[in-house]
């Protein structure tokens, strides 16, 4: 059993922290300043190692302690061999990857299990501001003008599971985690879609 939490993250990391298991092999790609790495290097005694694109994420990461090195999950996966890890988490970085799909293949082959999480483009108050402003919504996940966010390929969990039956991948578990920051297990996709802001899943390969 798991020891008592000491420190504290957000409901989204607490919910993929609680899919890994206590010492396993762990790498966490686009780690960004180490927040969800050093939890689980510390509260679930895992073997982390993590990858960032940013120089800044790179050295606050490092600066913690942690093994972290700079690299793009578009192009750098490849050089892990099959089953290196036991968890590959990848947590709201699909949307800003060029090959979404080619990364899910890799994540896979190089995890025995992936955990994903992303912003749900099919939310209803992105809906909503799509439709009464007709214009590309600024929210607290997607704050940035379209002409300069880094979410090159925005999807709906229904776009997500899709993919992920496209490629052969099965989700183990499948969850949304909304305003209050409570995640909900996806029972109706339908629903999901509509009221999730984000998903959550733990996937492994076919």
């Amino acid at each position: 059993m798991s020891s008592p939490h000491t420190k504290t993250i957000r409901a989204d990391l607490q919910l993929i922290a609680d899919m890994i298991d206590d010492g396993s092999r762990v790498l966490d790609i686009g780690c960004g300043d180490g927040v969800l790495l050093s939890y689980l290097v510390e509260e679930k005694g895992v073997i982390g190692r993590g990858m960032e694109l940013s120089q800044e994420g790179v050295n606050a990461s490092v600066a913690q302690g942690l093994s972290v090195v700079q690299g793009d999950a578009d192009s750098d996966l490849n050089t892990y061999p099959d089953g290196a890890f036991d968890f590959v988490v990848l947590s709201k970085t699909l949307q800003a990857t060029r090959d979404p799909r080619a990364v899910l293949r890799q994540l896979v082959r190089i995890g025995s299990y992936a955990v994903i999480s992303f912003p749900n483009f099919g939310y209803w108050r992105i809906r909503l501001s799509l439709l009464v402003n007709g214009r590309m919504p600024d929210t607290p996940l997607l704050p940035e003008p379209w002409y300069e966010t880094p979410n090159i390929h925005l999807c709906t969990i229904r776009d997500f599971v899709e993919l992920c039956m496209a490629c052969g991948v099965v989700i183990e578990e499948a969850y949304t985690v909304g305003e209050a920051l409570r995640p909900r297990p996806i029972r109706s996709l339908r629903t999901a879609n509509l009221c999730g802001q984000d998903g959550v899943f733990l996937l492994r390969k076919a």
